[in-house]
Parts: structure tokens; C-alpha cells; sequence
């Protein structure tokens, strides 16, 4: 790590935003391995995708927490935030834009702008960060470099605040290699390296503006812990300097003031942070010491504290109940069951999850978020923490306006082979979908782009993948809302469902093949009232499948053969929110999935009816 005199024309803090799955985290990969981050024998520089650090990032391919990095170039300090390119985690994207003086916009070269490029995008215009284009993966065999520059030139023209944002500077980059280009290079495989962007952000994102002389000010954007020093409040300095032991004043949310003093002062480099004497305006720091401290809130002087605008965020979209288990095999499998630990520990994430909504309702809770996406990785998460819980179908949220009550509409776009495009406009159609525009794209494959209800998206993902053998590829944005609709018809078969309490049995299983999908194998503890299996028909059915084969004098346990079984379809997390109806539960424990009625009782749940 090279050390040298800091001033704020020497700091440069750039936003990587993009679609998902476009390359912001390879590109970032990039950047930390050719400025000399890391020791040439360290092992990150054989690692991929180091940004994203936790489990569910890895597994899932995606980043879903924005991230701050810094390293050195050519005795400047480069601040990257790689954000999330899902939609569902564009709250992410929000709260870290006001930290940035310019992006790097990162566009597919085959599938050019997509539905969360325009979001981020929007948002970095309205921000007035100075654009960066990078045209992405050029060494696709479908990339269309020209169209996709046409398609941002639209893109632009639609979305800027003032003219100077439609002058850009585009470069062209293979982000998994490392190579970038001023120019469409003749070929990819020449030897290149990131150094033109490097030089681009030196000299096209402007310095900070801001007031070195003027006393300290910092929103807090995000928060860390760890064991060494307990809470960090990360943000940017808006103006002044801070040192450790500095007096501050915390200015909360609700207007109030809370007197502090600052222990340390720390800045990122790579995936290390290291302690520094004074943190000075334009710079991103993390302070420890400011224990109270939450997003949305100002570090400020203690003599003179001024309060800085909160982040704005957009509101949540969908809502889902999230309460303590009941059914009859709670608190076997969990840590954490009660209705108190799951409140504390949604109050928990609200500290860091601002795009998150919790309120109370009855004796679970009533979880808000900004898409399917959202809430089901919250679930995951807790589920590997130890926490045993149920959980509700999710519902749309609606909003009042003008005496009408409205509901989120979407912008969706499918991109499918020609030959599955009757089987998804079919299933859409039938989610009173309004199509836009269709086109053919590239080697075969045609773009769908509807207007859909946010409720409609509900359980889509998971059927267009299965009608159409797993070939189609779906995004979606919010785009405003709608006069509510009428309701939409149950869209799914009815469930199966267990008779009695046991252990399943291969001879009763058997019964349940005939009549539809399995969800259970043999010898698996069920209870009465969980769904088992997907029926055939629309109604559902109870089937008793812990009923052993009765043995006589004249029938044998092996007289009729081994029984041969389907291996049964183990639903994720994702399908199972999908999958469920208003009329039942899901049970998520930290060994265990299971699909519930809410009502039990076969006989009350008959007379709901």
C-alpha cells in the first residue's frame, strides 16, 4: 500500500452500476489486481468475483449488499462502490450513489441495456454523477456493439437531467481478462490491460467539491461490525476533517442529538482496512466510536452540527408474513423460535436493510421489501442463523392516491427461442399482461416486453422456466403504479395433502405418484395438514401416506416386489414462495422446508371453504 500526501483533487469515488450479471464485480476484480492491491503471491489473485464475500452472494452468482473499496493509482485514491445490479436490491444502489462524483456504467455487448440499467442509471443522472460508459464482454459471439451503442444513445437522451450528461466517454472492455480499449479493438486477444479506464476515471470524473475549512459533516451510508472495535459508520465527508478522539454530535432521524467522540478513523484498501490519523472532506471513512449511529444519519461538529438530507429510498412492492412456527413439529429443528427473537432480529436487519419494512401483526410480523428476491434472502439468511419460523404468501402492497387505491406495475421483458414464444405469451397473457413490443433478436431468440402487475409476477419465474425447459430469461422494474384489478383465479393445481401424522411409507407413496408430483420420499416424518404433493386436478386432495402394506399368512413383506419410486421434486426456497396459496404456510426451519394449510383440521378447513 503506497502512502501520500491526500488532498481532495487527489481522491476520485466512482459507482459501478449495471444490470445484473453484466460483469460490475469482474471488472472491479479488475481493477484491484492491476493497482497492485494485492501481494503478487497472495491468494486473491487467483480468486474470482472478490467482492462478494458472503455465501449467498457465491451461491446464488449475484451481489446483493453494495460494497466499498479503495485503491491506489498513479498517487491518487480511487473509492469504488460495486452496488447490486438485481432490481430487487436497488435500495442498495440508492443509499451508496450520494457517496460518488461519477459512475462506471456497465453495459452487456449482446444484451445491451436491460431493465436495471435504466434504473441505476436514472438514479446516477438525477445525482449528477459524471457517466463513464464501458461496453462489456465483446468477445460474445452474439455481441452487437453498434446497436448496443445506439440503444444507450436512446437511453441517455431519455434519462438526462441537463445536455452535458449526453456527451460520455464509451470504452470497450473483455472485464474477465482484464483488457479494455478506447477503440472496438480488431482483436480481443491482443494484449491490453484496465489502464485506459484507469486514466479515464483520473481524468473524467471530477474531484470532489467540497469545503475543507468548514466544520465536519458525514452521512452515514452504511454500517459494519466487527469484534475489534464493534460498530463503523460509513460515509463520505461532506466538508471539515475528522481526527480520533474528535467530539462529534450524532443528528438522528427524528431530529434529536446525541453527543459522541470518535475513537479511530479508518479507510478500505482492497479487502483490508486500515487505521489513518484524520479523515479529510470528499474522502470515504469509516468511523468507529458512534455506537447509535444509523443510515440516513449525520456525523456532524459537536460545536456547530447541521443535519444532512436523508437518503430518499423508493417504497417497498410486495409484503409477506413472517411469524414464530405452528405447526405440530415446532421447535425441533431451530435455535431461535420465539416471536421475541425473530422481532429482534428483523429490527436488526432494518439497520442495515433500508429498502426493508417490518411491522408488527398479531404475533408475527408483517416484512416489507422490494421484491421476491429481497424477502427470500432475508429468509435464507435466518434460516442459517438458527431461526425456525412460518411464513405467508406474499402480497402486493397498495398504496392510496387521489381516493383510488393502485397497485405496482412492472416493466417485464422475456427473452425466449422463437419456438417457446406461443408458451410464454399463453402464460402471460393469462396474468393480464399487456404487450408492448416484440422483436427477434440475435441467433433465434425473441424479446418479449410487457406491462404485468407486481402481484401477476407472482410463481411466473418458476412456471416459464418449466414450459419452457429452462430456455427463457425474464427481468423486471418497476415502473409506477395502476388502478388495482379484480382478483386473479388460483393459477395452480390443488395440493396435495397428508391424511395423518407418521412416517411416510414406499407402498402409500405410490398412491400419491398416480395422483400427481411427490414433494416427500419414503420414511420422512409428516404431519397431518402439510401439502405433500402438487395434484393433478384442481381440488385438493388428502392422501394417508404413512399406511404400511397389511402382511397375511398368505401375502409377505417381499411378495410383491421391491417398489420402485420417483425420486420426489425438492422444491428451493424461491419455489416454495411461489408455489404457496393465501390458504397456506410455508415452514422454514434450518433443516427443513415444508409446505403447510394454515388450517390443519381437515373438517374446519371444510367449513372455511
Amino acid at each position: 500500500m503506497r502512502q501520500f500526501a491526500l488532498t481532495p483533487s487527489k481522491i476520485r469515488n466512482i459507482a459501478v452500476i449495471a444490470h445484473v450479471d453484466h460483469g460490475k464485480t469482474t471488472l472491479v476484480d479488475g481493477f484491484l489486481k492491476q493497482s497492485h492491491t494485492f501481494r503478487d503471491n497472495s491468494s486473491e489473485m487467483s480468486q474470482d468475483l472478490i467482492m462478494d464475500s458472503n455465501d449467498q452472494e457465491r451461491e446464488r452468482g449475484i451481489t446483493i449488499t453494495a460494497k466499498v473499496t479503495a485503491v491506489d493509482y498513479q498517487d491518487h485514491r480511487i473509492n469504488i462502490i460495486d452496488t447490486p445490479g438485481h432490481a430487487d436490491f436497488s435500495g442498495e444502489v440508492e443509499r451508496t450513489l450520494n457517496m460518488a462524483d461519477g459512475c462506471l456504467l456497465i453495459v452487456d455487448a449482446q444484451e445491451g441495456p436491460m431493465p436495471q440499467t435504466k434504473f441505476v442509471l436514472g438514479k446516477a443522472l438525477a445525482n449528477e454523477l459524471k457517466p463513464i460508459v464501458i461496453i462489456n464482454k465483446i468477445d460474445k459471439p452474439g455481441s452487437r456493439i453498434k446497436q448496443v451503442e445506439d440503444e444507450l444513445a436512446d437511453l441517455f437522451l431519455e434519462l438526462a437531467v441537463h445536455e452535458d450528461q449526453l456527451h460520455y466517454p464509451a470504452y470497450y472492455a473483455v472485464g474477465r481478462t482484464g483488457k479494455a480499449w478506447d477503440n472496438v479493438p480488431s482483436n480481443v486477444e491482443a494484449k491490453s490491460d484496465l489502464s485506459v479506464i484507469f486514466n479515464a476515471i483520473i481524468t473524467k470524473i471530477p474531484a470532489p467539491n467540497v469545503e475543507l475549512d468548514k466544520p465536519f459533516q458525514m452521512l452515514v451510508t452504511a454500517l459494519a461490525w466487527d469484534n475489534f472495535k464493534g460498530k463503523y459508520a460509513i460515509g463520505r465527508i461532506s466538508r471539515g476533517s475528522i481526527k480520533p478522539a474528535d467530539a462529534v454530535m450524532l443528528c438522528k432521524k427524528d431530529g434529536s442529538q446525541i453527543k459522541g467522540k470518535v475513537d479511530g478513523v479508518w479507510k478500505s484498501h482492497g479487502l483490508a482496512k486500515f487505521e489513518v490519523p484524520e479523515g479529510i472532506a470528499g474522502d470515504i471513512v469509516q468511523l468507529t466510536g458512534v455506537a447509535d449511529a444509523q443510515i440516513g444519519e449525520t456525523i456532524a461538529d459537536s460545536v456547530d452540527p447541521e443535519a444532512l438530507n436523508t437518503i430518499e429510498i423508493e417504497a417497498p412492492t410486495l409484503k409477506i408474513y413472517l411469524g414464530p412456527n405452528t405447526s405440530p413439529f415446532k421447535g425441533q429443528e431451530g435455535e431461535f423460535t420465539t416471536s421475541r427473537q425473530i422481532g429482534e432480529r428483523l429490527r436488526k436487519e432494518l439497520e442495515v436493510n433500508i429498502g426493508l419494512r417490518v411491522e408488527e401483526d398479531g404475533i408475527g410480523y408483517l416484512v416489507s421489501g422490494r421484491g421476491e428476491l429481497h424477502l427470500s434472502v432475508l429468509i435464507e439468511t435466518m434460516r442459517r442463523e438458527g431461526f425456525e419460523f412460518e411464513v405467508g404468501r406474499p402480497q402486493v402492497v397498495v398504496k392510496q392516491e387521489n381516493g383510488v387505491t393502485v397497485e405496482p406495475v412492472e416493466e417485464l421483458i422475456i427473452e425466449v427461442p422463437a419456438d417457446n414464444v406461443g408458451a410464454v405469451q399463453m402464460e402471460v397473457g393469462s396474468r393480464r399482461a399487456n404487450l408492448k413490443e416484440q422483436f427477434a433478436t440475435s441467433k433465434g431468440v425473441t424479446k418479449l416486453v410487457y406491462e404485468i402487475p407486481t402481484r401477476t409476477l407472482l410463481g411466473l419465474r418458476n412456471i416459464l422456466t418449466t414450459n419452457t425447459k429452462g430456455t427463457a430469461i425474464m427481468h423486471s422494474l418497476m415502473i409506477g403504479y395502476q388502478p388495482l384489478g379484480s382478483a386473479l383465479p388460483q393459477l395452480r393445481n390443488g395440493a396435495l395433502i397428508a391424511y395423518e401424522t407418521g412416517l411416510t411409507t414406499p407402498y402409500s407413496l405410490q398412491n400419491v405418484e398416480t395422483r400427481g408430483t411427490c414433494f416427500v420420499g419414503p420414511a420422512e416424518k409428516v404431519y397431518a395438514g402439510q401439502v405433500i404433493g402438487l395434484n393433478n386436478r384442481r381440488d385438493d386432495m388428502e392422501i394417508n401416506v404413512c399406511k404400511a402394506k397389511h402382511l397375511t399368512n398368505m401375502r409377505s413383506s417381499s411378495s410383491d416386489g421391491v417398489v420402485q419410486l420417483t425420486p420426489p421434486t425438492i422444491l428451493s426456497l424461491e419455489q416454495c414462495i411461489d408455489f404457496i396459496e393465501n390458504d397456506e404456510l410455508l415452514e422454514v426451519t434450518p433443516k427443513s422446508l415444508r409446505i403447510r394449510k394454515r388450517q390443519l383440521d381437515p373438517n374446519k378447513r371444510k367449513r372455511q371453504q
